[in-house]
């Protein structure tokens, strides 16, 4: 794997034509999490992708469309069209230099630019590739080796927790928060800002007399290992196979 901390001789000398490009978020994960992450989760992503294919990794983004949270102090989103326009022109200027395989890695849930993007820049370009890591179920898959299965939740919760505690504890403050959000809200989930949806902004419970933060923080490793790698299976010969139907 190779970085924004290589040199630029050796990212030549590599011969790598692959790029992995990683987006994140900056928002608001409750009262006492912090809000980068998404953009932590993006990074580790970006990573392991980047060691399976020897690739160019880039620097992760830290903002996203995150519209349904903006009502919450330092929240930053970005509209699509803004957001998505610098990731072509990132693309673009990388073609430029030889670069013809890219792998777009997303840290947050609420990002539906993503597959509209990778359909238009395939659409766009002939001569390059670009593709997400996707496999069926895995979400659910990585739940029951974490020994959550069946959690119920969409963010800031027992889950978000235990990522924060295996990713930076030192910014993390167990203190009880969120609350069992109504099932019809989630009607309205991608239509109203969460301020009027959720008790603080968390949709979903975390009580902090359950778990130890060491038990916290083996969950929150093992869930995102588990759901990193077998998002990442296969990814190399897909990219490969992917880019010889498509320019061949």
């Amino acid at each position: 794997m190779l970085s924004y901390k290589n040199s630029t001789k050796e990212i030549a000398a590599s011969g790598t034509d692959t790029a992995i490009i990683s987006v994140g978020a900056t928002e608001q994960f409750g009262p006492y999490l912090p809000m980068h992450l998404d953009t932590l989760i993006a990074e580790k992503y970006a990573e392991s992708f980047g060691e399976a294919l020897g690739a160019y990794v880039l620097p992760t983004l830290p903002f996203s469309t995150s519209e349904e949270h903006a009502s919450y102090k330092g929240t930053v989103t970005v509209s699509p069209n803004v957001l998505t326009a610098m990731l072509e022109e990132i693309i673009a200027n990388l073609n430029r230099q030889g670069f013809k395989k890219f792998v777009l890695c997303n840290g947050h849930g609420g990002a539906y630019w993503e597959s509209a993007f990778v359909k238009h820049i395939n659409y766009k370009y002939e001569n390059i590739i670009l593709i997400t890591a996707y496999r069926h179920f895995a979400w659910e898959e990585a739940l029951t080796e974490a020994g959550l299965e069946g959690l119920n939740e969409i963010h800031g919760g027992l889950l978000s927790v235990c990522t924060a505690m295996w990713l930076c504890p030192d910014l993390v403050k167990l203190e009880p928060m969120g609350s069992d959000v109504p099932l019809e809200n989630r009607r309205f989930a991608d239509y109203i800002f969460w301020d009027k949806l959720t008790k603080d902004g968390c949709w979903g419970k975390f009580d902090n007399d359950i778990y130890t933060p060491a038990q916290l923080a083996e969950i929150g490793e093992t869930f995102w290992t588990s759901f990193i790698s077998k998002r990442g299976e296969n990814l190399k010969s897909i990219l490969e196979e992917a880019y010889t139907l498509k320019v061949n």
